[in-house]
């Protein structure tokens, strides 16, 4: 173990004048680098129009900003605890803002794809030290509504984006959503080096390259398969071949970081239930909820026939939802054990996405409103309670490392999500609309799934009722998917999430891991 970190309180005890500071510049960055995952969705149509993409184009445009963004979460929190976790934060917004200058600029889905995944590197830097950040600024119930601000900030700017992305888009260009980017960083970089307090760890060692390696190349694996097999074939030798390659990568960063002394990912953090349990639930969130925004964004905008703005408006109950319950869960979590939280959370999102499956070629975009308010309500309930365990079942020396393992599981479920969920929609959308073709299908001549994926009822012509079947009941299977999986996530938060696994805030080193009673932990409660 390693000393602990500076913190930014005082050593008389006082706290650190410019904690709201740190806390509005890691919120805008936060904001920024998580509104960049789903404010793309509503461009899509025009990127795909303006720039000749095809459809796995378009999921690389999503796909390669969080693909970048999880493969090096693990590497910048050691590269925070090494080298300052305010000074990984500012090159993070530096990089951040550079690459969206070039996504703006882009000509080509190939130059897009690639600044998109320059993004996700700098948005790594930025997540990964957020955390950590807001624990060395605030102490006892500063901290768990800082946490409660943190929350809803999250939850709302992947909710937001299509709206901002909308009104972009449809009054500007869809180069717009990227070149905001540049003021709103530059603004973030001047205030976090005015304000933000330097912390890092004293006995950081070497980086973990081994092991940035061979998570990376797993993780890219994977994701290339789910993207790529309906088009290459399940059972070619290319797809084969990457799951097999994602697997014995896999197998080697377990191994790697078993024999380094200092391990990006330190493996013995999963002896802690209450720590598996935080990244499940984390993993699950985005797995589901927000992995269906693009598919989602998708229905309103090219099945119903919503612009960008409007398809954005429909978000708002989310958004708003999501926004009052954060800051309840934020100031609950000194008193209700985060267990209840995150399972109550993730079980709302998951009755939520179950409720919008029940769509069919007449349904309105009303059908989607008792689902979008219950999953905007268990977002809130659920982000801040999953960051407060993140760093409270954890020595505050390794907060670092902490925060960037939790933040990997939100954007790996991200990335696996939307290419998973992609893989089925595509498998069974061509299935459904044939079936609901029904004795005329002989004689209709279907386009790709890639293009029947897209969502434009006007590809089949006068048999667009069979098409609004169709992939209506494509998309009915994978909500159900993505309601199982964060159903599956509230379990593992209410089996998992246990009171001895939290750390007493300030408790020195070697003392025992459950809080004494009156303590104050640094997520509160845990059972």
């Amino acid at each position: 173990m390693t000393d602990a970190p500076q913190t930014a309180h005082t050593t008389g005890g006082e706290p650190d004048p410019m904690r709201w500071w740190t806390l509005g510049a890691v919120c805008v960055a936060t904001f920024m680098l998580l509104l960049d995952i789903t404010i793309v969705n509503v461009a899509l149509p025009d990127i795909q129009r303006d720039l000749h993409a095809s459809f796995q184009d378009l999921q690389w445009v999503v796909d390669a900003y969080a693909l970048t963004l999880a493969s090096f979460m693990l590497t910048a929190g050691s590269l925070a605890d090494l080298f300052g976790r305010r000074r990984l934060f500012v090159l993070g917004l530096g990089l951040f803002v550079l690459a969206s200058l070039l996504c703006g600029l882009s000509t080509s889905p190939t130059a897009l794809n690639l600044s998109r995944a320059l993004q996700g590197i700098g948005g790594a830097a930025m997540f990964a030290t957020s955390l950590a950040l807001l624990a060395a600024a605030f102490s006892g119930r500063e901290r768990g509504t800082a946490l409660g601000i943190w929350g809803a900030t999250t939850g709302a700017s992947v909710a937001v984006g299509p709206l901002v992305g909308g009104a972009l888009v449809q009054h500007v260009s869809w180069q717009s959503i990227f070149f905001v980017n540049l003021p709103i960083g530059i603004a973030a970089i001047v205030v976090s080096m005015r304000t933000v307090k330097e912390t890092k760890d004293p006995h950081a060692a070497r980086v973990d390259w081994a092991g940035l390696v061979t998570f990376s190349g797993a993780l890219f694996a994977l994701v290339f398969a789910l993207v790529r097999g309906n088009t290459e074939g399940w059972g070619s030798t290319t797809i084969v071949a990457l799951f097999v390659v994602a697997v014995v990568l896999l197998v080697a960063f377990v191994v790697v970081e078993r024999h380094q002394e200092r391990p990006m990912f330190d493996l013995t953090l999963l002896r802690k239930p209450a720590f598996v349990g935080a990244s499940v639930v984390a993993f699950c969130l985005s797995a589901s909820m927000f992995s269906m925004f693009l598919y989602l964004t998708l229905y309103l905008q090219n099945v119903l026939g919503f612009s960008p703005l409007d398809a954005g408006l429909r978000f708002l109950p989310i958004t708003l939802l999501s926004f009052v319950f954060a800051a309840v869960s934020g100031n609950l979590t000194e008193r209700v054990p985060v267990r209840f939280l995150m399972g109550a959370g993730l079980g709302l999102v998951g009755v939520g996405l179950l409720l919008m499956s029940g769509l069919d070629a007449n349904s309105k975009w009303t059908a989607l409103l008792p689902g979008f308010l219950l999953a905007g309500a268990g977002i809130g309930l659920t982000n801040p309670a999953i960051a407060s365990t993140a760093v409270g079942v954890v020595d505050p020396r390794r907060a670092g490392m902490a925060s960037g393992i939790n933040s990997t599981f939100r954007q790996v479920g991200i990335a696996t999500g939307i290419a998973a969920l992609g893989a089925i929609f595509q498998s069974s959308v061509t299935t459904k609309i044939t079936d609901a073709l029904g004795p005329r299908a002989s004689g209709v001549h279907l386009p790709p799934a890639e293009v029947l994926a897209q969502g434009n009822p006007d590809v089949l012509g006068p048999a667009r009722e069979a098409f609004l079947t169709g992939w209506t009941g494509a998309l009915n299977e994978i909500l159900v998917i993505a309601a199982i999986v964060a159903l599956a996530g509230a379990v593992a938060a209410l089996l998992l999430v246990r009171k001895q696994d939290f750390v007493a805030h300030g408790a020195p080193a070697g003392a025992p891991s459950e809080a004494e009673p009156g303590a104050v932990t640094p997520a509160g409660r845990g059972s």
